[in-house]
């Protein structure tokens, strides 16, 4: 298994803090996470949304919790879907999050 690297995003724009958790940042990650993992650092950190950052660190979106488990409870959801699969996918109805076809 890869080690999991995250970032407290230091710097606004990124900075913003959580209602309860004033000294709590976004987390940012690697496009290239899987879901599971993503879900799961999630999980653990108590955040609905991560930062998604290419392989220069720079931010290229980010994609909240019901995001994912939208993705991850498709029919068509593997264990290999990275984070920059689902980027940005949206279904034509109602403006849900889809895998890609």
């Amino acid at each position: 298994m890869t080690p999991v690297q995250t970032q407290r995003s230091p710097t606004a724009p990124d900075h913003t803090t959580r209602a309860g958790h004033p000294d709590t940042t976004e987390l940012r990650v690697g496009e290239d996470m899987t879901v599971e993992v993503a879900l799961s650092v999630m999980a653990g950190a108590d955040v609905e949304h991560l930062l998604l950052c290419d392989g220069d660190d720079e931010r290229i979106g980010s994609v909240t919790r019901a995001e994912l488990v939208v993705h991850r409870d498709s029919p068509a959801y593997t264990d290999r879907v990275r984070l920059r699969d689902v980027l940005g996918a949206l279904c034509p109805v109602a403006g849900l999050p889809c895998l890609p076809l």
